[in-house]
């Protein structure tokens, strides 16, 4: 039986990551504290007047500054502080709520963002919801057996990580996941619908070990299957607990 074989969260759109153990699923909500928060730059037209849900390309990403996806986030609990890490740089701790701290953050995150790119501006959310790239307050689940079918025909193995995603599955056939969209998945106590396939960007070529581009994602996901789409988003439509090992199948 398909199982969940890891859950990761993302406070900061395109900055840092860490791994769960368990998290519970509310109705019609991201993963409680995924993607919170986003970090605008010089050309973005968020209006922090008005804040509310806008497309990644108003944000820094790791698209345009892969040094990005090697940040990893080692401490946070919602309300304490966040502690950023870099295999190259030193970490940093903050607590993004409190607003007196954002501008050294963006002071330190714009050491891995180029020069000829938009620089980091602030720190900012849209109430009630998360920064996630759809535009419904989705959760991804993404497939380790399309994950290895994709690392053989890049020639390298390439880690989870990569592709910033909430659920991992276990147990399924490689490209199984694009087949479910319209269906309902039971994972763990909760109950989502896939509402579509994920289609990816450039970020997805940097290493998150290392912050380097090291594979073509987009290129190899175009000649081995003629697309560019990696996982799926799906919507949650009754709560639940979710943990590492729990059981997933469709409706």
């Amino acid at each position: 039986m398909p199982s969940v074989a890891h859950i990761f969260c993302h406070p900061i759109k395109g900055v840092g990551r860490f791994a769960l153990d368990a998290v519970r699923l509310f109705e019609g909500r991201t993963i409680r504290a995924d993607r919170v928060w986003a970090v605008t730059h010089e050309a973005t037209k968020f209006d922090t007047a008005a804040p509310a849900w806008a497309s990644c390309n108003n944000f820094i990403r790791g698209a345009k500054a892969p040094e990005l996806q090697a940040i990893s986030i080692t401490q946070y609990v919602s309300g304490s502080d966040m502690v950023l890490k870099h295999p190259d740089h030193p970490p940093f701790r903050f607590n993004p709520e409190n607003e007196a701290e954002h501008a050294g953050f963006i002071s330190w995150l714009a050491q891995f963002v180029p020069e000829n790119r938009a620089q980091p501006k602030a720190l900012v959310a849209a109430p009630g919801r998360g920064m996630t790239d759809s535009r419904f307050p989705s959760i991804s689940i993404l497939n380790l057996a399309s994950l290895a079918e994709l690392s053989a025909k890049a020639g390298r193995p390439m880690a989870p990580e990569r592709f910033r995603g909430n659920f991992w599955l276990d147990g399924l056939d490689a490209w199984e996941e694009f087949n479910w969209v319209g269906k309902t998945l039971r994972i763990g106590e909760a109950h989502v619908v896939i509402r579509e396939r994920i289609g990816r960007c450039a970020a997805t070529n940097a290493d998150p070990l290392t912050g380097l581009a090291d594979v073509d994602t987009l290129g190899v996901l175009e000649s081995g299957w003629n697309h560019t789409d990696f996982g799926v988003y799906a919507e949650v439509i009754k709560p639940g607990m979710v943990d590492i090992d729990d059981g997933a199948h469709i409706l």
